[in-house]
């Protein structure tokens, strides 16, 4: 797209040579699906260079633009990809729900939407190992719970009444399929009369769980049930030997929800025969020590790199313009630099890696500032993070004109279809 231009061309090269060229009026362009394609299958793992020129009534004779370049990369991406549409209010909404994407088309079905409903709210859906042969999501309201389609049956828990008898919230499903860790959060929210942010969404109590599914039974330890600390935003590891979390020491309320909130990233053992936690807590980013607060972690298929989302303080990131992500190289524990990821005047939040381990979504405000739309990023095998795409549409106005944010990106093998 090309704003101001009636008429606008791209010609592509390869090796300086020319391989496609393809134009548009009203300043918009669109690929042919099958040249797109056949095109990629020429350049794997080489360089497209795209030449733009375009007319106007103020420039008859056309403009011609500075080329730039596209690298293809022959490291498949998952064939789909999951997201929840909602408006980006503060306190009410009309419709959402869960969609997936064909990457391989702009083919965008429903999954679940709380149409079937009563208008309540449909969140936090979850796969294991991206696979839809199974998924997990939550329904709040009247007749609410936690869905689980699992071997081609839907069921709803209520968690209420097994275990330690609390909702639950973020969910991480176990690499082995047959368990889920849940935080369980008490979430509120306040409301700013001035200042760049609008709204903070803080917890007051948050604990952690295991739900087994085939026991139908929850898995506690004292230790991440207490209102001493906060502990939320569970992942496993790529092997389920080790649980990620945030942890965040608790302080009286309402002093929590200021600047002095601040999470640090953990981890612990965990023995999925026993369904038991290791004694050791560890740490791997001390946030008194190096600022700033931590959500989000997730970690590689490939088990090297874990991606985490840091804001100034708080938990909820996608409402601070500050938040970036971050990477840490888990064989060095070194940080690896992904600020080619990261836009300086926005918000950069929830992300999810494909099961290759080379490709990365992540939610970003950076195009208005109040819409989350999706992007897509590339890392190499070298650890190397290279430069975000937004997710392509057919007409690229419809990133203006789609009032809605994209919520909680998650990368699935093949599309799902839930027996509603």
């Amino acid at each position: 797209m090309l704003e101001g231009a009636d008429y606008v061309q791209a010609t592509l090269s390869s090796d300086v040579k020319e391989i496609l060229r393809v134009s548009g009026r009203d300043g918009i362009i669109e690929f042919p699906q099958s040249e797109w394609r056949s095109l990629l299958d020429k350049v794997k793992n080489g360089v497209i260079s795209v030449q733009v020129s375009a007319w106007n009534e103020e420039n008859p004779e056309g403009i011609m633009y500075r080329s730039f370049d596209i690298k293809v990369s022959d490291d498949l991406i998952d064939g789909w990809l999951t997201y929840r549409l909602i408006e980006p209010g503060y306190v009410e909404w009309r419709q959402m729900g869960i969609y997936q994407r064909n990457l391989s088309t702009f083919e965008e079905i429903p999954v679940v939407t709380n149409r079937e409903s009563s208008t309540n709210c449909v969140n936090c859906h979850h796969f294991p190992s991206h696979s839809s042969e199974s998924m997990m999501y939550h329904m709040r309201g009247a007749g609410g719970g936690t869905f689980l389609y699992d071997k081609g049956v839907l069921n709803k828990i209520d968690f209420t009444k097994i275990g330690p008898k609390k909702n639950v919230t973020y969910p991480a499903w176990h690499p082995d399929g047959g368990m889920i860790a849940f935080s369980s959060n008490t979430t509120r929210q306040i409301f700013y009369t001035e200042g760049k942010q609008q709204v903070e969404v803080f917890d007051t109590a948050s604990d952690l769980l295991v739900y087994d599914i085939h026991r139908g039974d929850v898995i506690t330890d004292s230790r991440f049930m207490t209102e001493d600390v906060l502990e939320t935003f569970p992942a496993w590891s790529h092997d389920g030997k080790y649980l990620y979390f945030a942890s965040h020491k608790s302080a009286s309320l309402p002093v929590l929800f200021t600047p002095d909130m601040h999470y640090d990233l953990v981890r612990v053992a965990f023995d999925s025969k026993t369904r038991t936690f290791g004694e050791k807590v560890d740490t791997l980013y001390n946030s008194r020590i190096s600022g700033g607060s931590v959500s989000h972690p997730r970690i590689s298929p490939d088990g090297r790199h874990l991606l985490y989302t840091l804001a100034d303080y708080g938990t909820f990131p996608v409402w601070h313009r500050e938040a970036d992500l971050r990477m840490m190289d888990l064989e060095t524990m070194a940080d690896v630099d992904v600020s080619v990821w990261n836009d300086c005047q926005e918000s950069d939040s929830y992300h999810s890696w494909a099961s290759g381990s080379r490709w990365v979504v992540f939610g970003s405000r950076r195009l208005d500032g109040r819409y989350t739309r999706l992007f897509l990023a590339y890392i190499d095998e070298d650890g190397k993070p290279h430069k975000p795409f937004l997710l392509p549409q057919e007409d690229p106005r419809q990133n203006m004109w789609r009032l809605k944010s994209y919520n909680a990106p998650e990368f699935i093998k093949n599309k799902i279809d839930l027996p509603l």
